[in-house]
């Protein structure tokens, strides 16, 4: 479906409801399923692609305050909802194992490459952290390593030019390296 059915889909979910949102989510499935396999490529925990895009549409159902204007709206909300889907993973997996086999994300491709993986935990509290200072870069990360999106889908979903997002993502990037250094050594 193109971008005017995705948005006509989600301005019906106030009278609609769930049809409306199990619509535009149809729309824009298989891109959920890109991102999601390209996460879990990089090592996404126990999760298979299907799983995550469900456990994702389920979180983003149940929220009463969800109310995207547009595809790019709701994939920027997605990739939030991936996250926090991973993140209660991580969570319920260390309270389990206490701290034991924790996804990992890095800051040069996104989830799970070998290079210095980072606790997705510990990247959420970072994160969280960040956003407060500059909610704009907190964004761009979250799009990028959660949600696996390119810089020119990141600009589209933030409506910014692709340069602005590449300065976002030094500036986020230098900030989290600062701030994990300590933790490494």
């Amino acid at each position: 479906m193109d971008h005017a059915s995705v948005t006509h889909w989600l301005q019906q979910i106030p009278s609609a409801g769930g049809a409306a949102l199990g619509q535009a989510y149809a729309a824009v499935y298989a891109d959920l399923k890109q991102a999601a396999h390209a996460q879990l490529r990089r090592g996404g925990g126990e999760f298979n692609t299907t799983a995550l895009v469900n456990e994702t549409y389920l979180k983003l159902a149940r929220d009463p305050g969800f109310r995207p204007q547009d595809r790019h709206a709701l994939l920027a909300l997605s990739a939030r909802a991936m996250r926090q889907v991973l993140i209660d993973h991580a969570r319920h997996r260390k309270a389990d194992k206490r701290g034991g086999d924790l996804a990992q994300v890095t800051l040069h491709t996104g989830l799970a490459a070998p290079d210095n993986p980072i606790d997705v935990l510990r990247l959420d509290a970072l994160l969280e952290h960040l956003s407060s200072a500059d909610a704009r870069a907190a964004a761009v990360v979250e799009l990028r390593c959660f949600g696996g999106y390119a810089e020119t889908e990141i600009a589209k979903m933030l409506d910014v030019t692709e340069r602005t997002v590449q300065r976002d993502w030094r500036k986020a990037r230098a900030f989290l390296m600062s701030q994990l250094e300590p933790a490494r050594a």
